[in-house]
């Protein structure tokens, strides 16, 4: 995130006021739902981090032993940390309300301050794998790191890989779209007309994310990466209940029980969300929507080697795209624009890294906007991480919203 300060800066305020600022929560508690958000992604790197923080602020070991010695009030989180971590859409105001009614009662301002928890550790999951900071070098063989080329460009480095196309300077033979290209995909969309709203309705509807991922070819070290993910996903079962619930593709969904999709219109950040997160815990709404508006926005007009390029388009393409993955419309939007912006290699690692980020393997790191500098990639996944804890948040806030209504 050091790439880019003003994010970084505001990324900081709104983890240390989650974590360590007055809230409804105590601290112990924090720190153990981190691990539990964060192990629902097998996130390693989070769940060592946040473990150590756990027994720092006096949290009870025994914890640490699995999901079933915590208290029975932080395993009531099961459902709806499995629910928002992989298909959100299916929250509803009854989750809100078991929550909320017995004996370990929740308070709404806890919920809420359990809900962002929740969303915040998912999403920054997504982030670490995205940046391949999971595992580290000094943690276990494998890890991934980047390093300074002498071409002032950073790149990611794998060291147990002596095939690295970077390092070697080996051609990658997945095509994808060059830089010119895709400059010029954005000027046109200048002059095209507007989509009516039927359109725009058909448009998100044929948005199919629901492709096969292509093999990766064979690599060194592969088997062995395979083996660190298989013991690491047996030491992370402890804290999940249910590991076999998982992500569902848009296309694939029981339609007959679950709304077709969530329109942004009808809840938003801006006019809901926002306000809502503050009434119930004060001062957090301000933080997120920092968040929220620093990533959406940020821009250096850079794309490569290119200068003065309006990204508009393309930071709004990748946006829309995952919103569009957890069944979320915005009506102003034509998403047309994501077919022409975003090619089939740059969509497949966003679904990977947003729905699943513990499948990524090192060849998705070696393909994906090849291109680009590493500043613009980490650019990519800060937005993946923004777009990622919106959608959850818009669903489980309206769900807490429904309830209290």
């Amino acid at each position: 995130m050091g790439y880019h300060p003003q994010y970084l800066d505001a990324f900081q305020k709104t983890q240390q006021f989650l974590l360590r600022g007055d809230g409804p929560l105590p601290h112990e508690y924090r720190h153990y739902i981190a691990i539990m958000a964060s192990a629902r992604h097998y996130c390693n790197y989070i769940v060592k981090l946040h473990t150590c923080e756990f027994i720092m602020q006096g949290g009870d070991p025994e914890w640490l032993e699995g999901i079933d010695k915590c208290p029975k009030k932080l395993q009531d989180l099961n459902e709806l940390n499995m629910l928002m971590a992989h298909q959100p859409w299916k929250i509803k105001d009854s989750h809100i309300k078991d929550l909320t009614s017995g004996q370990r009662k929740w308070t709404l301002s806890e919920v809420m301050h359990a809900v962002v928890l929740l969303a915040h550790f998912h999403s920054l999951s997504s982030f670490v794998y995205g940046c391949g900071v999971s595992p580290e070098l000094d943690d276990s063989d494998g890890g991934y790191t980047f390093y300074r080329s002498k071409e002032d460009g950073s790149t990611l480095f794998d060291p147990s890989s002596s095939s690295d196309p970077e390092v070697n300077g080996v051609e990658n033979s997945n095509e994808e779209k060059p830089i010119k290209v895709l400059m010029e995909s954005m000027r046109q969309l200048h002059d095209n007309p507007e989509a009516s709203v039927e359109e725009k309705v058909k448009a998100f509807e044929s948005i199919d994310p629901a492709f096969d991922k292509s093999p990766s070819p064979p690599q060194s070290g592969a088997h062995e990466e395979r083996q660190r993910k298989e013991q690491n996903a047996e030491f992370m079962k402890k804290f999940i209940d249910n590991p076999g619930f998982a992500y569902e593709d848009f296309s694939q969904r029981d339609r007959s029980n679950n709304p077709t999709t969530f329109r942004a219109q009808d809840f938003s950040w801006d006019e809901q969300g926002f306000s809502l997160t503050n009434r119930l815990y004060p001062d957090l709404g301000q933080y997120l929507d920092e968040k929220f508006k620093i990533a959406t926005t940020l821009t250096y007009y850079t794309m490569g080697n290119n200068l003065d390029v309006d990204t508009t388009a393309f930071r709004r393409a990748i946006w829309n795209y995952i919103h569009c993955m957890f069944g979320i419309r915005h009506d102003d939007y034509d998403y047309r624009e994501v077919n022409v912006l975003l090619e089939r290699s740059l969509k497949q690692y966003i679904k990977t890294i947003t729905c699943y980020p513990e499948k990524v393997t090192r060849n998705d790191f070696k393909v994906f906007m090849k291109d680009f500098k590493q500043s613009e990639k980490v650019h990519v996944n800060l937005m993946l991480l923004e777009a990622r804890l919106q959608g959850e948040l818009l669903y489980a806030l309206n769900a807490i919203t429904r309830f209290m209504t």
